[in-house]
C-alpha cells in the first residue's frame, strides 16, 4: 500500500502539483535503503537534493573574487518633482500653440453655389465639355484594352493552346 501511495506522490510531484510535505516523503523515501526496483530510477534525483540541502558553501569561489578595488556604485537620483514640472510646461506649450495656431486659420466658407447655372445654354455647354473630356479619356483607355487583345491573339499563334 506505501509503494502505491509513493507512486500516486511521485506523478504529483511531476505534474507539479505536490504538497511541501508529500516532496519530504518522498525525499525520505528514496534515502532510505529499501526503495522499490521500478522507482530506483528517481533515486539519484533526491538523492541530490538532501546532499546540495546538507552542503553548506561559505567559500566563495576563487574565480568569482576581485583583487583590486572594489568598485563603489553610486546611484544617480534624479529630482522627479522639476522632471513633472518640466513635463507640465511642455504640455501647456503645446496646448497654447494648437489654440493660437487654430485662431489664425481662416474659418472654412460653405460653397453651397457651387456647380449651379442660371443660364440653361451655359449648363448645357459646361454638361457637353464635361462629357467630351470623360469620352477622351474612355477612348483611350479602350485603345489601350485593344493592344491587350492583339497581344493575346499573338500569344495564342505562337504558343497554340
Amino acid at each position: 500500500m506505501e509503494l502505491d501511495k509513493i507512486e500516486i506522490i511521485l506523478e504529483k510531484y511531476f505534474q507539479g502539483e505536490s504538497t511541501i510535505a508529500e516532496e519530504k516523503e518522498l525525499k525520505d523515501y528514496f534515502s532510505s535503503p529499501n526503495v522499490a526496483q521500478h522507482l530506483q530510477q528517481y533515486q539519484p534525483l533526491f538523492g541530490y537534493f538532501s546532499q546540495v540541502k546538507e552542503q553548506k558553501s561559505t567559500q566563495v569561489p576563487e574565480s568569482l573574487v576581485r583583487t583590486d578595488k572594489a568598485i563603489p556604485l553610486q546611484t544617480k537620483k534624479r529630482n522627479v518633482a522639476w522632471l513633472s514640472i518640466a513635463a507640465s510646461v511642455v504640455v501647456l506649450l503645446g496646448i497654447g500653440t494648437y489654440y493660437v495656431s487654430e485662431k489664425n486659420t481662416p474659418p472654412v466658407v460653405a460653397q453651397t453655389e457651387l456647380g449651379t447655372y442660371d443660364d440653361p445654354e451655359e449648363a448645357l455647354a459646361a454638361t457637353q465639355k464635361a462629357l467630351a473630356l470623360l469620352s477622351n479619356k474612355v477612348n483611350v483607355g479602350i485603345e489601350s484594352v485593344q493592344y491587350i487583345k492583339e497581344y493575346e491573339q499573338s500569344k495564342n499563334k505562337i504558343f497554340k493552346q
